[in-house]
């Protein structure tokens, strides 16, 4: 049970030097167990040092987009308690940090703004139209 490289990228790999991890008691159920043996796992990775790996602006990504699991120390950290294995949980969250860094290094293409169709822009005026009617006819006739 370790730490290993986490592959963010088909490019890009970020060394296990940079992650550190804990166990802590989880809570939920599992008798004895969940009261003697810390198989909660808290994984980190080190923000500042990654820097040189994926460069500032997909720091500046991550940032933003995962600002809610950055700590005090400015480390990206990830939890898991799904089994009761430290080993397996350990594995989860390296997959899961997997999953988070890449989904936010990812671009997504800029959209294209569309112009309306004629036709729907005819519905829009002809809805306006209809509207204004029946408003129209709400108020009480004029003295002309």
């Amino acid at each position: 049970m370790g730490l290993r490289d986490l592959r963010v990228s088909p490019r890009r790999t970020l060394p296990a030097r940079l992650l550190s991890f804990r166990s802590v008691r989880a809570g939920g159920p599992g008798g004895q167990n969940v009261n003697k043996v810390a198989t909660r796992v808290v994984l980190s990775l080190d923000l500042v040092g990654s820097a040189n790996v994926l460069g500032p602006d997909a720091i500046r990504r991550i940032r933003q987009q995962l600002a809610n699991r950055i700590d005090a120390a400015g480390d990206l950290t990830v939890t898991c308690s799904r089994t009761r294995s430290r080993a397996r949980n350990l594995e989860f969250a390296h997959v899961r940090l997997e999953e988070l860094i890449g989904a936010a290094l990812e671009r997504t293409p800029a959209r294209r703004p569309t112009r309306p169709t004629a036709a729907s822009g005819r519905r829009r005026l002809d809805g306006k139209r209809r509207r204004a009617t029946t408003k129209a006819r709400r108020q009480r006739p004029s003295d002309d």
